[in-house]
């Protein structure tokens, strides 16, 4: 089925897109028993992530107002959007404002009160001694408090050189629609997504940093559809956006068929609202089976007792 799309006119230099996602296939499978029911206008946000912390919040503050204004009740941001990223951004943990950093955390976290909006955020979240930060989701409420935070569990091995990796799985509810977090290099682990069909998540917030990248780089090609795959064969919709300096590739927002329901445009600054309705049904192929396949029996149907069967070198 087609894409209803709307661009709309550009705000303070900000492309913006209103979406909703409407895809659903002729054979749609109806959503599990258990699972609960919600609606959620989700901000999906891109923006040329930079070392300069200050530039960053403007960004950010500004986004969130744009946001605001198309009623979304959530605001997504990408990997290390207020910190900037280490290796790419700035070459040494000894380069960052940590003072700036907190000043900015908190101006944020005002806004969000001050908006009634939740926001995810990426970040560095410094640890003691001689620990190296968390590379960083910060769960930012409507009430403007921190209400956790996912730390990157699969860093790079040039991650590892700046980021201390995380334990842990986020799982947090808003307006009826469970929501779950990962980070950029998160998307070679189907493990982890296959974890959050597990807690019931319907909703992933994957944040990446794909961007300054040099000419003819495979992840524009590889990143997007994984992304898709991992959508489609949990069964989730999927926010993963992108920080829009060039050269990156855009953020999207994944149907749980494993369509692309919107898109933003490439190395470009913007803002697209769409609806996650999970009342919704979309074609799910695997969905008859999934939950067999999660606990053990990796097969459809009833395996038969037949020595032809056994036989596996025979005609």
């Amino acid at each position: 089925m087609g894409r209803r799309r709307w661009l709309g006119a550009s705000w303070c230099g900000t492309v913006f897109v209103l979406s909703l996602a409407t895809q659903c296939g002729a054979m749609a499978a109806e959503i599990g028993t258990g699972a609960q029911s919600g609606k959620l206008l989700v901000a999906t946000c891109q923006f040329p992530v930079s070392a300069d912390i200050r530039a960053n919040s403007e960004w950010i503050c500004r986004q969130l107002r744009e946001a605001k204004q198309r009623n979304a009740n959530l605001v997504h941001f990408p990997e290390c959007a207020l910190s900037g990223y280490p290796g790419t951004d700035f070459k040494s943990l000894n380069d960052v404002d940590w003072h700036a950093l907190s000043e900015e955390t908190e101006t944020i976290l005002a806004l969000a009160k001050d908006l009634q909006v939740w926001i995810v955020m990426g970040s560095m979240h410094r640890l003691t001694g001689d620990h190296k930060p968390h590379n960083s989701l910060y769960v930012i409420s409507s009430q403007g408090q921190i209400v956790d935070r996912y730390d990157k569990r699969f860093c790079t091995t040039g991650d590892l050189r700046y980021f201390s990796p995380g334990d842990h799985f986020v799982v947090f509810d808003v307006e009826g629609v469970k929501c779950g977090l990962l980070i950029c290099y998160d998307v070679r682990f189907p493990e982890l997504y296959r974890q959050y069909a597990k807690l019931g998540v319907q909703l992933i917030l994957h944040s990446f940093y794909n961007a300054r990248q040099k000419p003819g780089s495979i992840h524009p090609k590889i990143m997007p559809v994984t992304v898709q795959a991992h959508a489609g064969i949990n069964y989730m919709h999927v926010s993963a956006n992108n920080s829009s300096a060039p050269h990156s590739w855009q953020s999207r927002l994944i149907t749980p068929d494993g369509l692309v329901a919107a898109e933003l445009p490439l190395d470009q600054p913007g803002v697209m609202v769409n609806l996650v309705d999970t009342g919704r049904s979309y074609y799910d192929a695997s969905g008859p089976f999934r939950l067999d396949c999660i606990n053990g029996k990796l097969h459809s149907g009833e395996v038969v007792e037949d020595a032809r069967s056994k036989d596996r070198t025979s005609h």
